[in-house]
């Protein structure tokens, strides 16, 4: 080997590259981790925030955002800021040679959960203060998904009567029932859910909208009719 002069001018141009690049690189970390060099003047939001808390947004940012362009800590800031009430997520990218460019996805809502917190239109559970009027969904821990995707098939099938579910539950046994914006009560149980709501859908304009305001509960379980409940003489109807 070391009469090998071809094979000692081949490790020793490789060993000189190797130190070369070494050389570069320690040279190009140690004037990125400079703190005077490549300051960061400022980080830019896509867009001004609707729900959440601009100042605490501002806060954060003050909080988590140390170092440069290259060394700051952007999953830590992203972190921080997807802890605030109303964040659902957040995506941070750099802008060279000076800025950060933040863009904040906020939660939609579409209900209140269990009258502890509120769900988002993807189903996501997340806690947050809102004052609108909204339909308020109750069910087991982690059953949020399955009760919005009912709601939007419910709601669907109830449009062509104008009314709105105002109440979703979803029992421990997984039986189902819902309030509608008229006041009444509609328990469709644990199975052939849409199928008895479209039988109710089919109905309502001809035996029940006359006297909705009498009706306050309509069990929907039965094979092939319903009953109904809450009439001026206080009885009980069954339609079949």
């Amino acid at each position: 080997m070391w009469d090998n002069a071809p094979l000692l001018r081949s490790i020793a141009n490789a060993l000189f590259v190797f130190s070369v690049c070494a050389v570069l690189y320690g040279a190009a970390y140690y004037a990125a981790h400079l703190p005077g060099l490549f300051p960061l003047h400022s980080v830019r939001l896509s867009a001004a925030p609707q729900r959440v808390d601009a100042a605490k947004v501002l806060q954060a940012v003050r909080n988590e955002v140390q170092g440069n362009f290259f060394t700051v800590d952007i999953e830590r800031l992203r972190q921080s800021l997807e802890k605030l009430p109303w964040v659902r997520g957040v995506s941070i990218r750099r802008e060279f040679p000076y800025r950060l460019a933040v863009r904040l996805e906020e939660h939609q809502t579409l209900a209140r959960w269990n009258n502890v917190a509120l769900v988002n239109q993807q189903g996501e559970v997340f806690v947050a203060n809102s004052e609108q009027a909204l339909p308020v969904f109750t069910g087991p821990d982690g059953a949020a998904p399955e009760v919005t995707q009912h709601y939007a098939q419910f709601s669907q099938q109830l449009a062509a009567l104008d009314l709105q579910v105002t109440r979703l539950v979803l029992s421990p046994r997984h039986a189902w029932q819902l309030r509608l914006s008229n006041g009444m009560v509609l328990e469709l149980g644990r199975e052939d859910m849409q199928q008895r709501l479209a039988r109710f859908v089919a109905v309502y304009p001809y035996s029940l909208a006359a006297i909705q305001s009498q009706v306050k509960f309509v069990d929907l379980r039965y094979r092939n009719g319903f009953a109904v409940s809450g009439l001026a003489n206080g009885g009980l109807a069954k339609q079949g």
